[in-house]
């Protein structure tokens, strides 16, 4: 006869999950706000922000789309934020690959530089990048915002994907160079799809944090027309600051794709950068 054990419950565990569930409503509730406040007319907002709307108008939403150029905004940030995505993969993955699989001098030092790089803020570098982009004519387009972004993303990346692809069994690629391979083949049909998880990862950060930059944005992008999504909220509470339900309604425009992704790609963010640090 098989028994349960009372399993007892340990004041320790009590506490943490008391301090998590009070740092998941700290971190829900704004944006459970923002939301709600998004179906108000502004008046509405100033009296009563906490609390439901009387009736619920989708009036806000109606007029960013109609006044203000969300769709362009949308297709610029798409385009931007794809852009910078695949770069940083397609880079971090060869020069991880080169990294833990050749021996060259200088290897070291490229190490410590990728890892120094990145105690380095985007604002120490923003001038001489600026004059740069200036300088090669690329000033209002998107491949002014796209290329300092692959730049910035490429050190964090190829740090994860070094530290995953390190641990990838270096016999499955011996046995396909004995049978014929070229290094352009293990490369792609080997390497690259043992380390999705850390692709993943990778792919998902990039294209977050391109996605929610402002700073670059805002230096390199001077043309409205071509305003990425989070330029034009910025330009929306400059204009429309005091009418709170449109203010409301835009960020949520902008926020509902991050939460989106956030929910449905959590595991892969946890999983990539978890794998690199366990050797099986």
């Amino acid at each position: 006869m098989v028994t349960k054990r009372n399993k007892k419950i340990k004041p320790s565990r009590v506490i943490i999950y008391t301090v998590l569930i009070l740092w998941a409503i700290t971190t829900i509730f704004p944006f459970v706000w923002v939301i709600i406040n998004s179906f108000k007319p502004s008046s509405e907002v100033l009296t009563s922000s906490f609390s439901l709307p009387k009736a619920f108008s989708g009036d806000n939403y109606i007029t960013a789309f109609s006044r203000l150029n969300v769709l362009n905004a949308y297709k610029n940030s798409l385009l931007i934020s794809c852009s910078v995505t695949a770069g940083v993969m397609v880079l971090s993955a060869l020069m991880s690959f080169g990294l833990t699989r050749y021996q060259f001098k200088g290897k070291k030092m490229i190490q410590s530089l990728i890892i120094a790089s990145l105690m380095f803020p985007v604002f120490s570098t923003i001038i001489p990048v600026f004059r740069m982009i200036v300088s090669w004519g690329l000033l209002n387009k998107n491949i002014a915002v796209i290329l300092p972004q692959i730049a910035g993303n490429l050190s964090f990346a190829t740090v994860v994907v070094t530290g995953f692809m390190q641990n990838v069994p270096i016999e499955m690629e011996e046995a396909a160079y004995m049978e014929g391979a070229n290094v352009f083949q293990v490369f792609g049909r080997i390497i690259v799809p043992l380390c999705k998880p850390s692709l993943s990862t990778v792919a998902i950060f990039s294209f977050l944090w391109s996605y929610n930059d402002l700073f670059v944005q805002n230096i390199m992008i001077r043309d409205n027309t071509k305003f990425p999504i989070s330029t034009l909220l910025q330009q929306i509470s400059s204009l429309y600051g005091t009418d709170f339900g449109l203010m409301a309604a835009s960020v949520a425009i902008i926020i509902i794709p991050v939460v989106i992704v956030y929910i449905f790609l959590q595991k892969n963010i946890v999983k990539g950068l978890t794998a690199g640090a366990i050797k099986g």
